[in-house]
């Protein structure tokens, strides 16, 4: 015997696709995190390579300021399509949620 169509049944797997739509949810923000980080760190050490001099004397101010900007950037960068990275890293673990019983 077969019974379907309780009234209790089709509550909970409502809200077992609520709880995995969540995690999923979860896991593309934690991956343009992840993903923002890590251009973040592409930009600190790009800045590396640039000889220090100019017209301005730098100070710790400065270093400050341009420390966010590379975090506004990386953010900016990974909440549109991004590098890739963030994208790839989501597709690839997507698959690894299991729904909630």
């Amino acid at each position: 015997m077969k019974v379907t169509n309780l009234p209790g049944t089709a509550a909970a797997s409502s809200v077992n696709t609520d709880k995995s739509s969540k995690d999923l949810q979860s896991l593309r923000k934690s991956c343009r995190d992840f993903e923002a980080i890590y251009v973040q760190e592409m930009y600190k050490a790009m800045r590396k390579t640039v000889p220090d001099g100019g017209l301005f004397e730098k100070d710790m101010a400065d270093g400050l300021y341009r420390e966010m900007l590379d975090m506004e950037m990386a953010k900016a960068s990974a909440a549109g399509k991004g590098n890739g990275i963030g994208e790839a890293m989501y597709q690839q673990m997507k698959g690894k949620i299991v729904p909630h019983k």
